[in-house]
């Protein structure tokens, strides 16, 4: 399976692509998607999408993961990341490839065990994972989305578990468990 994540801003979009075999992930590519400030919003907009549009056509992913943003310094913010990370999903989307929003607790969790690490320590696992090397320069928005596809990755590989809604539910559906 081939993961496209992607940390979407108004700046600067993070796009990460890993392939996923069993338990094992390996990175084909990362990056960032700069936009440029003397340009409208717009026009970054359009600069994301046609950017992903080609890495899609380029790497051809199974399934897409895309970080939600969760909250901002000001409603301004907060809309142009929706509107980048909706630029995003309607590029996979049109590519008819399906997409996953995770906030940044549960990437961040995923990956580290911590859901309020560091951007630093999100990238020191990310590389260690994917065994990328000290000396590639990678930005914490390419960091950031590789996060977003290994914590898809970790998610489609873990089996979820059943919630019951009380210790009846619980017998009821699992006699054999009862000592």
């Amino acid at each position: 399976m081939i993961v496209l994540g992607i940390d979407p801003g108004s700046h600067a979009t993070g796009f990460g692509v890993i392939e996923v075999f069993q338990s094992e992930e390996r990175l084909l590519d990362f990056g960032v998607i700069k936009l440029r400030p003397d340009e409208s919003h717009q026009l970054r907009l359009k600069t994301i999408y046609s950017d992903l549009c080609k890495l899609i056509g380029l790497y051809l992913p199974d399934t897409c993961a895309v970080e939600m943003p969760v909250y901002g310094k000001n409603a301004q913010s907060m809309l142009k990341l929706g509107r980048a990370q909706a630029v995003a999903m309607l590029a996979a989307l049109n590519h008819e490839i399906p997409v996953t929003e995770y906030t940044p607790k549960e990437v961040k969790k995923a990956v580290t065990g911590n859901g309020n690490a560091s951007k630093e320590q999100v990238q020191y696992m990310v590389r260690s994972i994917l065994a990328v090397d000290e000396s590639i320069k990678m930005r914490h928005d390419a960091s950031d989305a590789l996060a977003v596809g290994l914590c898809h990755a970790q998610r489609n590989r873990t089996p979820q578990q059943k919630r019951y809604r009380d210790w009846k539910s619980f017998l009821k559906e699992n006699p054999d468990r009862i000592g």
